[in-house]
């Protein structure tokens, strides 16, 4: 009897480490999350249940400052692949913590290559890398050669990590790969993220429990795909027979207004009546257009994305009211 794979995710309670753990469960994975406690309360695994998937995932105590920990976590696991998608993720609090995101998003990868490399170094290894890496952009439409120009302390984090990979890769010949996705947006996205500050508001708009939707700068312009299109490029790296790094993204660029627009319509209201900017949300340091190209990925393994902006949105829209109506 073929014994199952192991996979080990850290960031398992989020919104990808949720849609990754629920794509393996059906390809018949064995699925272990790495995951925080805190004096205060468990984990939180309101996404997985969410998902209806708690039960079948077994969650491991660690954290991604604690080398000797995750040492010890990848030689009892064991892993055949592992997924590196735990970070300080929010752009915005990275300037206020600057220190921290450094810690968690840039030496946390070190601490994770490491254990990999001393217990597990025959495992495949994904890196989550991030299009705010390219900033500042330096060609119309990014691409796994566009130069870098990070705008945020998190940017310059996801930076590290991501040649660190390249580095280990290169250096010790692991599996290493990264993925450098777009924004990828769900029903299970935090609140703090503008795609669902948007369909969450939007929501209680709707339902009467508030008037108005506060907003910094709603002419940026993102690529935004579906986390679940996402998921599935990630595992499609590891399958591959050599490590790269892939663009993954949907290549069209939409702005926060329009995105909005998109939301307020599906709800029947009138987007100029309830939007408020407000320059105190603005970024220290803008990103005004992000535009991936995922040429590499569709020619290399086929990826592309099968959801679309407008199906996403009402999608957490829904989501939202169904969430607020209980």
């Amino acid at each position: 009897m073929k014994l199952a794979k192991k996979v080990l995710i850290t960031g398992i309670t989020g919104q990808d480490g949720a849609y990754l753990a629920e794509l393996l469960l059906q390809k018949g994975y064995e699925v272990y999350g790495l995951a925080r406690r805190s004096s205060t309360s468990d984990v939180n695994l309101s996404r997985l249940q969410w998902l209806g998937i708690e039960r079948d995932v077994q969650i491991v105590d660690g954290d991604l400052q604690d080398l000797s920990g995750l040492v010890r976590t990848m030689r009892d696991v064991k892993p055949d692949e592992v997924y590196n998608l735990a970070a300080q993720s929010f752009v915005r609090s990275s300037w206020q913590q600057p220190f921290l995101t450094g810690q968690v998003t840039g030496l946390g990868v070190t601490n994770m290559l490491e254990a990999l490399r001393l217990e597990s170094p025959g495992a495949r290894f994904y890196q989550a890398s991030s299009s705010e890496m390219y900033g500042l952009i330096q060609e119309p439409m990014q691409s796994e050669t566009t130069p870098f120009y990070p705008r945020s302390p998190y940017a310059v984090a996801k930076l590290y990590g991501h040649w660190l990979t390249v580095n280990y890769r290169e250096s010790f010949g692991l599996h290493a790969s990264s993925g450098i996705l777009f924004n990828h947006e769900s029903p299970l996205r935090g609140i703090e993220f503008v795609t669902r500050k948007v369909t969450d508001g939007v929501a209680r708009i709707k339902l009467g429990l508030a008037t108005e939707l506060r907003l910094g700068n709603i002419d940026a312009k993102r690529d935004w795909g579906h986390s679940k299109d996402y998921v599935r490029a990630m595992w499609q790296m590891l399958q591959q027979e050599v490590a790269d790094d892939y663009v993954i993204a949907t290549g069209r660029t939409t702005t926060v207004r329009d995105m909005c627009a998109i939301a307020f319509r599906h709800a029947g209201l009138d987007i100029d009546e309830h939007l408020i900017i407000d320059p105190e949300l603005f970024r220290p340091a803008e990103v005004d257009v992000l535009l991936g190209d995922s040429t590499k990925a569709r020619q290399k393994f086929g990826w592309e994305a099968k959801i679309t902006l407008e199906e996403m949105i009402v999608e957490m829209v829904e989501a939202d009211l169904k969430r607020l109506e209980k």
